[in-house]
């Protein structure tokens, strides 16, 4: 077994003059600061949540405003939670630990300061504009372009403070927690530079670089990784550190440290695919994700196995320690949720859990189990410290323990029993061969899940609120120790024993290297899967029948996209039976090759809309988004009523045709300058269809836009078939 350091101890021969030890003040401050914004961001975001949740059993919650309907709160759940709690949970003890590790105070505490108030100033505006419509429609990656460069900057930032640091060390050896906190850094920064490729046609808005096919590889890649290498490789760096301390004993296995972090990161890249299995994504790319998905189960049980095993022989600590109940709950929901994954990636698994809310279930055990559990630890070992007092209630600490670990259960037990109901009922036939339930019937029998979720997301959340009183009631008992006086031997005095010594030592002495390497590693998997969807025509067939949208429709569909629909409607139609039977033919590759961003989706609340056009009039569109209900009785689909204030923003329109002309998207030359002229005739075309069933609205408004490109969805297809069976 190896010490908590892993580095080699400083010795002094008997014949030497006494080393001069130097004297440092690790910054607390910092840490500090990240910690009240974990619990205040925590609380945000879980809040945020319970508010989506409850929009699914109660949809009058909205009441009737834009902002807070579900397709807009619910990114901004999933950005506070991700982004903003664990973000600034990630930031708390990496800036905690790192110093501790190098034994050196951060590398600037200019940086530190920007680093902190740059990384709140992204979550505020992630908020602000969220919730006023502007995203990029790229699950958890919808902060528009912006943003994209403000997280850049800041990540940047941090970067040079943490290496800066690792350089200026005085151990020699970099234990096994920094070494996942590279890898997070360089390949977070690869992810969002490659995913957030983007082309701005207003000071707010952007399309996707990328299209269809090429943009749904694109977005799982960073997808899956950014679970991967924010919320698993960053935190697995907290579990190293924080774990044998709160347990006082050395980690597990160092050799099993070294074999879990380089198959993980190896492994972990090549995984995205195996969210979009069944789709139009080449059957390579989507084999090479589920094997490489299944193969990732050897290092996270290895990393879990390795924390777990830490605490043998200490478990009599671990009923006493609330801190250990906290980890040992975390690296177990670690170790479920890195099971349930690769399962979750088996095709004939796959084929029942996608689209459905056993996919909600399966995030939310990693979500509130792993990250949040942890976290939870993290902070009640911390804040006593940096205090220097003692925890205010190990009680109140209890009852958080246990109400939260009730509360995931509860979430997370309906939304399994719902998701296999889901998907039950959806690939259900008549002895007569008919689909056995419609829709509706599915999204009314999962309204009592939903409420129990609701009731599981209220107790998590009570817990947390607890967490925050017991917190501040100890803060407000000791003094913060800002500068926290250290001394260590100068990195040149630091003794090296001869002989023979580990191979993996050698790269642990160099963090530039280490960093480089790391890089190499993860890139292998992403431009293996990129490089042949990119540059191999053949991979991505284009059909003839697939045209441009309209300017209309193309308004249209960022209005859909402003207002979040993707959150609960898919446009991607399986080769299954049940599918082709209750929407339509399955969808192909060409279909998309002007998406700017694709809309396949990853959860249906709602039925997929790939085949939509067409297939009611427009009156049943416009009385279906001003109140769902009154075409669809029992449905949970808010209200659209501004869609019928707000007007089209024409201005715009050019520099959206602009735009996509660039992207490759083929409207004539010059087009832009007749582009609202072909608009207005169609929006005039579709009020005059209204008027024919008495409906009385101006041509002007978004709905007449988005009944267009509700209308156009699937049409191009159903052109190439008349046209194929007319010949």
């Amino acid at each position: 077994m190896s010490t908590i350091s892993h580095s080699e101890q400083f010795e002094q021969d008997a014949s030497m003059p006494a080393v001069q030890m130097e004297k440092f003040y690790y910054d607390n401050k910092i840490v500090k600061m990240f910690a009240y914004a974990t619990v205040f961001w925590g609380i945000v975001g879980m809040l945020a949540g319970l508010f989506a949740a409850f929009e699914l059993v109660f949809p009058n919650l909205n009441m009737g405003m834009a902002a807070t309907t579900f397709g807009r709160v619910r990114p901004v759940h999933t950005n506070a939670v991700i982004f903003a709690f664990v973000g600034n949970g990630i930031f708390m003890g990496v800036y905690y630990s790192l110093q501790r590790l190098t034994k050196a105070r951060m590398f600037s505490n200019l940086l530190s300061k920007l680093h902190f108030w740059g990384w709140q100033l992204i979550i505020v505006s992630a908020a602000v504009t969220l919730l006023a419509g502007y995203t990029t429609g790229k699950e958890y990656a919808e902060l528009e372009w912006p943003i994209d460069i403000l997280i850049t900057l800041v990540w940047v930032i941090f970067g040079i403070n943490m290496f800066g640091t690792i350089i200026k060390r005085r151990e020699r050896h970099l234990y096994v927690a920094i070494w996942f906190y590279i890898a997070t850094w360089v390949t977070v920064a690869m992810l969002h530079i490659v995913n957030s490729m983007e082309l701005p046609y207003s000071w707010m808005k952007s399309y996707s670089w990328y299209a269809g096919v090429q943009d749904a590889l694109v977005q799982w890649w960073y997808g899956h990784n950014a679970v991967a290498f924010f919320l698993t490789t960053p935190y697995l760096g907290l579990m190293y550190y924080f774990l044998p301390k709160a347990a006082n004993r050395p980690v597990y296995s160092y050799k099993l440290s070294i074999i879990h972090f380089w198959a993980l990161i190896f492994l972990y890249i090549w995984a995205g695919p195996h969210h979009l299995l069944y789709t139009a994504l080449p059957d390579w790319a989507q084999s090479l994700g589920t094997v490489f998905s299944i193969m990732l189960i050897a290092p996270s049980w290895g990393g879990m196995l390795n924390g777990l095993l830490t605490l043998r022989g200490a478990w009599d600590k671990v009923r006493e320690d609330v801190v250990l109940k906290f980890m040992v709950v975390a690296v177990t929901a670690y170790g479920m949720a890195t099971f349930e994954g690769p399962m979750l990636s088996l095709k004939s698994v796959n084929a029942i859990s996608h689209f459905t809310d056993w996919t909600i279930a399966h995030v939310h055990v990693g979500a509130l189990g792993w990250n949040g559990f942890l976290t939870f630890g993290v902070l009640y070992w911390l804040i006593p410290r940096i205090f220097r007092t003692d925890l205010y209630s190990q009680k109140l600490a209890n009852w958080h323990f246990w109400i939260g670990t009730l509360g995931i259960i509860f979430y997370v037990v309906p939304m399994y029993w719902a998701g296999f109901m889901q998907s039950l009922a959806w690939k259900e036939f008549t002895p007569e061969g008919q689909l056995k339930y419609q829709f509706i019937e599915t999204v009314q029998q999962m309204r009592p899940f939903y409420a129990m979720r609701g009731i599981g997301g209220t107790l998590y959340l009570i817990g947390a609120l607890m967490m925050g009183y017991n917190l501040w009631k100890t803060i407000r008992s000791g003094k913060a120790v800002d500068e926290e006086a250290a001394e260590a031997a100068p990195l040149a005095k630091v003794y090296v024993p001869h002989g023979k010594a580990h191979w993996h030592r050698w790269i642990e002495r160099r963090p530039v290297q280490m960093l480089v390497l790391s890089l190499i590693v993860v890139g292998i998997g992403g431009l293996v899967e990129m490089i042949p969807t990119f540059m191999v025509k053949s991979n991505i067939p284009t059909i003839s029948s697939v045209k441009p949208y309209t300017p209309l429709e193309l308004q249209g569909r960022d209005i859909y996209v402003r207002e979040g629909c993707y959150n609960c409607h898919s446009q991607m139609i399986r080769p299954f039976r049940s599918e082709v039977a209750r929407y339509g033919e399955y969808s192909k590759a060409g279909e998309f090759v002007y998406d700017h961003p694709f809309q396949w989706g990853s959860k249906r609340t709602g039925p997929d809309l790939a085949r939509e056009g067409g297939k009611y009039p427009d009156s049943w569109h416009f009385n279906h988004m001003y109140e769902p209900t009154s075409m669809s009785p029992g449905s949970i689909m808010p209200n659209y009523q501004w869609l019928f204030d707000n007007k089209i923003d024409t201005a715009i329109t050019p520099a959206k045709i602009r735009a996509m002309q660039t992207l490759g998207v083929p409207y004539p030359e010059g087009y832009d300058r007749q582009a609202n002229s072909d608009l207005l005739k169609q929006a005039d075309a579709i009020a005059a269809n209204l008027a024919k069933d008495n409906i009385k609205t101006k041509s002007d408004r978004e709905i007449i836009a988005v009944i267009a490109y509700l209308q156009r969805l699937g049409t191009d297809i159903k052109l190439e078939q008349k046209t194929a069976n007319n010949n």
